[in-house]
């Protein structure tokens, strides 16, 4: 039986502690090298992608189209200086689209 795997994309510092934990980690230091480890990615068995906000800011087009796929699914993480909210936005979309409502930060009354 062949098991799906998890990666984690972004720099060094950020994506260290994943590697404890057994996920396959990317360490990258430009957008060329973000871009060749989505590519790897996306030829691998792989369910779930973490990719640090700073890194899927600078290559959105391929982190984009990486979304769009069935698998793996694609999660924006904070990096370890902290977020840019580029997460919170997504999963904000993403219930919208599923529910076709902003449920998690519409104000009642509007």
């Amino acid at each position: 039986m062949s098991m799906y795997k998890v990666a984690v994309v972004g720099d060094k510092d950020s994506i260290l502690g994943f590697k404890a934990l057994g996920v396959t980690t990317y360490p990258v230091t430009g957008s060329e090298e973000a871009v060749d480890a989505l590519q790897q990615i996306a030829k691998g068995k792989f369910a779930v992608v973490c990719i640090t906000e700073a890194v899927a800011e600078q290559i959105q087009p391929q982190v984009e189209a990486l979304q769009n796929k069935t698998l793996p699914a694609v999660v924006l993480i904070p990096n370890n200086k902290g977020t840019l909210g580029l997460g919170m936005a997504q999963i904000k979309r993403n219930a919208e689209k599923a529910i076709g409502a902003d449920i998690l930060f519409g104000k009642e009354g509007s």
